[in-house]
């Protein structure tokens, strides 16, 4: 008897350490008082620490036929988040930065903005730094060499977003690598991309966004891979007008992933692969498959990019939360043409090891953070707090706490602001 009763015990020991642990992470908005940033901001924030200096790099550089070139492109440092945050834009610092080239030459064309920076393990002084870009071009950038497959051909290009005249832009993603910490960049190429063939033309793109291509990205480490999420605007095939689809397109709506090695962002050009709904296989300028999880199904209003009506996640921004112990992505939402969206929502993936299996696509059902009805809310991101805690973790928005500061551009703003008015705490369950 005595034996059985041990037995007993010891089965339900065993069946009770072997249960899975329950994954429910919760979330709470608390108000706060208004947190404006001082400077441009017009993609997802980019950051490191280096050594005891947070730095800081917003803005936009290079060449834009149809917004204007532009040199603001700009960091600014301080000794935590709230100082940075609030330097006075006369104040923040010009990078040295690698100069445009003629549409025909190697390098770099177009504009750029720097979305994560990856800083290197290798080196103790923080100072080696690989900025992920999103870059933007056109077909007068960048026109089609036949010899190359790189490049777009001005015929029946869709309207972008200023009037009736202005082009679309083509997105692409890119590496540039720093060693003093983020003042001087040299551009090592391009990262992933979409030719010419999957570029969505008149009559069936009118979204006034993109032409095609890959961008908004936000990049983390994890194991010897940097793992880039992004948005997918191309057409996950090769676009023909005689044969377009736009449910087709809408299954590659809209947050796709893709890998590379750390090794190789020192020279990135063709090393990256995309996730092909089975492994990550797919080539860099190849056509992968989107998380599915975070798809807007057709009875939810999704669609395809590039059509007027079409609904889908984009512009995520991730981070590791060391309170919860999983990956947290915020992410916008576009109901309309030229970015129209009001609302910014959040996914947990509890897989700290993105490589294993299928573990980088299990992403949660998105779940709804912020509406403003009557704003329009872009490149969400969660940042660290200017409490003891995270200053001493020398957090940023790549790793977190139980509770950030909610950051969203309000396009309404007085000026376009990038704002905060929330904290967020997480909470277990």
């Amino acid at each position: 008897m005595k034996n059985i009763f041990v037995m007993l015990v010891l089965a339900c020991f065993i069946s009770c350490n072997n249960k899975e642990e329950v994954f429910n992470p919760s979330f709470k908005l608390i108000p706060s008082e208004k947190f404006l940033f001082k400077s441009f901001v017009d993609c997802n924030m980019a950051e490191a620490w280096v050594g005891d200096t947070l730095r800081i790099f917003a803005g936009k550089y290079g060449e834009d036929p149809v917004w204007g070139d532009s040199k603001e492109l700009e960091f600014a440092s301080g000794k935590n988040t709230d100082e940075v945050f609030l330097t006075p834009a006369d104040q923040f610092i010009d990078p040295i930065m690698p100069p445009n080239v003629k549409p025909a030459e190697n390098g770099l064309h177009g504009a750029v903005w720097f979305e994560t920076v990856y800083q290197s393990a290798k080196d103790a002084s923080g100072k080696t730094l690989y900025a992920i870009y999103h870059n933007e071009n056109y077909p007068a950038t960048l026109p089609y060499n036949a010899a190359t497959g790189e490049g777009y051909i001005d015929t029946l290009w869709p309207q972008g977003l200023t009037d009736a005249s202005s082009a679309a832009a083509v997105c692409r993603i890119g590496v540039m690598k720093s060693t003093d910490g983020g003042h001087s960049w040299e551009n090592k190429g391009i990262f992933i991309e979409d030719l010419q063939p999957r570029m969505i033309l008149k009559p069936h793109n009118n979204s006034l966004t993109f032409a095609g291509g890959v961008g908004d990205p936000s990049a983390v480490a994890s194991g010897e891979y940097l793992y880039l999420f992004y948005g997918e605007y191309g057409y996950p095939g090769e676009y023909k007008a005689e044969k377009y689809d736009s449910v087709f397109e809408a299954s590659g709506q809209c947050i796709s992933i893709a890998r590379i090695k750390i090794a190789d962002l020192d020279n990135p050009v063709g090393k990256a692969r995309r996730w092909n709904g089975k492994s990550f296989d797919a080539d860099y300028n190849g056509i992968g498959k989107p998380i599915q999880s975070l798809l807007i199904p057709a009875a939810e209003k999704g669609g395809a990019a590039s059509r007027a009506g079409g609904n889908f996640h984009w512009g995520p921004s991730v981070s590791w939360n060391e309170y919860l112990n999983c990956w947290v992505m915020m992410m916008g939402r576009v109901e309309g043409q030229k970015w129209i969206g009001d609302k910014i929502y959040i996914s947990f993936n509890k897989n700290k090891d993105l490589g294993v299996g299928d573990h980088s696509q299990q992403w949660s059902k998105p779940q709804l953070v912020l509406q403003k009805p009557g704003h329009v809310l872009w490149y969400p991101s969660l940042q660290p707090l200017n409490t003891e805690e995270d200053i001493k973790s020398k957090r940023t928005c790549l790793r977190l706490g139980k509770k950030a500061r909610l950051f969203v551009k309000d396009m309404l703003g007085p000026q376009a602001d990038y704002v905060s008015e929330y904290i967020i705490e997480f909470e277990k369950k």
